[in-house]
Order: structure tokens, then C-alpha cells, then sequence
């Protein structure tokens, strides 16, 4: 499984590893390997929704990078499983690179929009150009990874577009091929998680 970004328009640490990792498995494999690569992953335990609701939970603006406008196709993480699972089952074409997304697509806005709704969290937005925001993931390297708002592999992963191509969708290598054909949906999944981080508390409506 490797990164959905296409080599060639961001080079990263991840997207490269990810990289060479396809060219050895179809070495290894010859004409028996299925590749999946997904879009963003979303999960209980997740680094996307998780980061952000917690940053809300304490700054008084939420950074827009890049202007906010790379779209983005969140996956959650029980259907990247699920077709985990289909290829160990034999599901797929050989010799394939599946191109795995949810249902949505979303900008970058979008998705700090839907996180501060099921967060209960209301914060103004902060533009920041690209190169300011890898300046500041340099300048918080020293960090633990937690405090940091995003690493630079993150915020070059973001100047480009991270969804399913159309090539994919036409030619079956999505999801529906390993027949998954009803993913959850991020409104399905996320506020459940997210709810923790409401200003009173996870079971603040709860309480009378």
C-alpha cells in the first residue's frame, strides 16, 4: 500500500519510500502484484481530524495552508481494510495499482469546516502560503510531533490534489473493483470521535 499522490508533482519522504516500494513489489512479484493506494485515512485514532479538533481546542485561529483549496478524498480506515482484505482474498486484477478514496471529495477548507461542526468548535481561519507553513514545520521540528501543527512532508502532500483520477474510475481500479461498493461516508464516522472534543466534554449533552 502506498501513497495516492502521483510521482512527479510533490516529491516527499513518504510519497518517495512509497515510490521505490511499487517498483520492488512488481520486481518481486512479476505480474501477480495489486497495488493499493489510498487518499487521506480517517480513523478513531487518525492524525488528520484528530489534529485539528485538538488544535481548535486551544488556538484561536486554524491554519488555512495553501489557501485552503486542494481537494482532498478521505477514506476511512475499516475500508482500506476491507480491501486489504479483498486482495488477500484474490479479489482484483493482477498487475494493478487500485486507487482508493471515500465517497466525498472535500477542500482542505472543507474539511477544517466539518471538523470544527463536530468538534463544537467555532475559530477564525489563518491563511498561510505554502513556503511560510514549511517554514514553521522546520521552525517546530525540535517538537514532539503532537504539539507540531503539520510536518513538511504533510504540507507538501497538500499542494497537490489528493483524489481518485478519472482514468481510475473509468478503468474499475477504485474501490468498487475489490467490491466494496458502499464506504463510509466521513458524517457516518467522524463525529463520533470528534465529540470528545466538544468545549464541555465528550458527554456534555448528555447532562440534564
Amino acid at each position: 500500500m502506498t501513497s495516492r499522490l502521483e510521482q512527479g508533482s510533490v516529491v516527499t519522504v513518504f510519497g518517495g519510500s512509497g515510490f521505490l516500494g511499487r517498483h520492488a513489489v512488481r520486481a518481486l512479484a512479476r505480474d501477480g502484484w495489486r497495488i493499493l493506494r489510498p487518499s487521506l485515512v480517517f480513523g478513531p485514532e487518525d492524525e488528520l481530524f484528530n489534529r485539528f479538533a485538538a488544535m481548535a481546542g486551544f488556538s484561536p485561529f486554524l491554519p488555512l495552508i495553501g489557501g485552503g483549496g486542494t481537494k482532498l478524498q478521505p477514506l476511512y480506515a475499516g475500508d482500506v481494510g476491507a480491501a486489504i482484505a479483498a486482495v488477500c482474498a484474490g479479489q482484483g486484477k493482477p498487475g494493478t495499482i487500485y486507487e482508493l478514496g471515500g465517497p466525498e471529495v472535500v477542500t482542505f477548507r472543507q474539511l477544517l469546516d466539518h471538523t470544527q461542526e463536530w468538534s463544537g468548535r467555532k475559530r477564525r481561519y489563518l491563511r498561510i502560503p505554502f513556503w511560510a507553513a514549511k517554514l514553521g514545520a522546520l521552525l517546530t521540528l525540535p517538537l514532539p510531533n503532537g504539539l507540531r501543527p503539520l510536518t513538511v512532508d504533510q504540507i507538501r502532500m497538500l499542494q497537490s490534489d489528493n483524489i481518485v483520477s478519472k482514468t481510475a474510475q473509468a478503468e474499475g481500479r477504485v474501490l468498487a473493483g475489490l467490491g466494496i461498493e458502499h464506504p463510509h461516508t466521513m458524517e457516518a464516522v467522524v463525529p463520533g470521535y470528534l465529540e470528545r472534543f466538544q468545549p464541555h466534554g465528550q458527554f456534555a449533552h448528555y447532562r440534564g
